[in-house]
């Protein structure tokens, strides 16, 4: 039986809201005024993601070398892997100004037409989340990018005529986290794709060295790798880190972070060594004390913890299976090995009802 189909809950759950969670990758009011100085400013300063940037680099020289602007780039992974840093290097690199919008800003077609109406030659227009575009403004793209033309619908009903409006040459840089669900005619027009992968540890120590030295932060060898390792492959998560971790400095040290003060600053802030917070932990621990290691169904797990079904399965369950701690099976969801070791508990001697056969019991 999945747990999940046990019927509608009547109560609203009472635990804790997780609705600012050190770990989120998603940025928030303060990081979007501290990126804006940790950014690098060009594809040598970037660090990581080192396909993307050569193949960026060899769009962008061929692209000065004819004298024209560069073909439309789309970038796609999850939040904070530095897709926005990257639309600023284009536009620096192209030597263009930049316009900066959202997909869920543009609503209608006329939303559309008035930004690119408004756009100079050789413009770099940064859209984030593209996929979150309204359907009718998406249509409108299409010719854009292709012709750099947008048909202006001016009337209603039979009376109603098209306009042809031509567009300056300019670059459209896409960017989603759910690269899926962009329609494939959309996808074709971009002349380069990129992928953004999870950053190594030791890509995430060079972004915290670098970091540290822009805000005038003491920070050694081992203080670095501390807290690279808590950071789920995420420089924004990284740079968070880093700054709560200073902030600790200050007022508990002398100032400099090394690895003890990383440890005691992250213990204060309740992230654990692998980047778990309190929510992760939660999960974690009903699905192993509560019941014995699943499965279960998500709704169950979701009341157990006392949150919503949609923040355990948006916000905790994508990083715990990316850690190989908890496993989706068509009966419910399982907690690994690596789980019961992780919260340094036993796994009952005879497996649990269920699982055998999961993971080899």
């Amino acid at each position: 039986m999945n747990w999940d189909e046990t019927g509608p809950e009547t109560d609203e759950p009472t635990g804790p809201v997780f609705d600012d969670r050190l770990v989120d990758a998603d940025a928030d009011g303060e990081d979007t005024a501290v990126e804006a100085a940790l950014r690098p400013k060009d594809l040598d300063e970037f660090v990581g993601q080192e396909k993307v940037r050569e193949q960026l680099d060899l769009v962008l020289k061929a692209a000065r070398a004819r004298g024209a602007t560069a073909d439309h780039v789309l970038l796609s992974g999850a939040p904070g892997l530095g897709k926005t840093t990257l639309s600023m290097i284009i536009a620096a690199e192209m030597n263009a100004p930049i316009r900066i919008t959202s997909g869920p800003a543009i609503q209608h077609a006329g939303d559309l037409a008035a930004i690119l109406s408004s756009l100079q030659e050789g413009e770099v227009l940064f859209l984030d989340e593209i996929h979150r575009m309204s359907r009718p403004a998406e249509e409108m793209l299409y010719m854009a990018m292709e012709d750099f033309r947008v048909d202006v619908i001016v009337g209603k009903g039979p009376g109603a005529t098209a306009i042809p409006l031509e567009l300056p040459p300019f670059t459209l840089v896409g960017a989603t986290t759910r690269a899926g669900l962009l329609p494939p005619p959309l996808r074709d027009r971009f002349g380069f794709t990129g992928h953004m992968e999870f950053y190594a540890p030791a890509e995430l120590e060079r972004v915290i060295h670098r970091s540290a030295r822009l805000l005038d932060v003491e920070i050694d060898v081992e203080g670095a790798a501390e807290i690279a390792g808590r950071s789920r492959g995420t420089p924004r998560i990284a740079n968070r880190l880093l700054r709560r971790v200073r902030d600790y400095a200050q007022v508990k040290a002398e100032g400099t972070i090394d690895r003890s003060i990383a440890e005691a600053a992250l213990k204060v802030y309740e992230v654990d060594a692998r980047g778990l917070d309190r929510l992760d932990r939660a999960v974690l621990a009903a699905l192993l004390k509560l019941f014995g290691g699943g499965p279960v169904g998500l709704s169950t797990l979701a009341v157990a913890v006392g949150e919503e079904r949609e923040t355990v399965e948006e916000v905790a369950e994508p990083f715990l299976v990316r850690e190989g701690l908890l496993a989706r099976t068509p009966r419910g969801r399982v907690a690994t090995p690596a789980a019961w070791a992780h919260l340094g508990l036993v796994p009952p001697q005879h497996g649990v009802k269920g699982q055998e056969g999961l993971f080899g019991a």
